[in-house]
């Protein structure tokens, strides 16, 4: 189980890593995922969830932009264990659940496609493709499915060159607060 403390350390250590094929780097792209869901008045839980969704990235490093070689890192589903203990399911849930969003805003909304980066076009593929209308409807049913859903289009935005955000001893607040534990 990951404190606090040494998740920032993985964002201090390892976020001037660059976003595959995106003009922000890891930090600055969790930064500004938490900053968008933040200015969308999204519960704590979820503004932690969208700073940590991709921390599976810092965790298990798969190399510059791993989908042009066809590897899916499934990083969705890396962090849960250093996070669960820490976390409760309305912060682990979403975070698990934003790969199958994606998959699901392709089947549901006729222009998210193409809204997307190259890199996320490439990774949806080896990540099992659009949803069917079944898949898809069974999806947003879940438990958590919908704040996956807005943590996905936060994540897509926080590509921004530049974008202002709150630093990361801010969030490290907010993910006290949410914790489930403090240490």
């Amino acid at each position: 189980m990951l404190t606090i403390p040494q998740i920032c350390e993985l964002f201090e250590r390892g976020g001037h890593q660059m976003y595959s094929g995106e003009p922000v780097n890891q930090l600055e792209h969790a930064l500004q995922s938490a900053t968008l869901a933040e200015q969308a008045g999204a519960q704590p839980e979820l503004v932690c969830a969208a700073l940590l969704h991709d921390l599976g990235h810092l965790l298990n490093p798969q190399g510059e932009t791993p989908s042009a070689r066809g590897v899916d890192d499934t990083h969705q589903y890396f962090a849960i264990p250093y996070l669960r203990g820490s976390f409760g399911p309305a912060v682990l849930e979403p975070i698990r659940l934003h790969v199958d969003a994606k998959r699901y805003l392709c089947a549901t909304d006729a222009g998210y496609w193409s809204r997307l980066s190259e890199d996320s076009k490439r990774s949806l593929e080896l990540q099992g493709g659009v949803f069917s209308a079944a898949d898809a409807a069974q999806f947003i049913a879940r438990p958590y499915a919908a704040d996956a859903v807005s943590l996905r289009l936060w994540d897509d935005q926080a590509k921004m060159e530049g974008m202002a955000t709150p630093g990361l001893p801010h969030f490290s607040t907010l993910m006290s607060a949410c914790a489930l534990v403090t240490a």
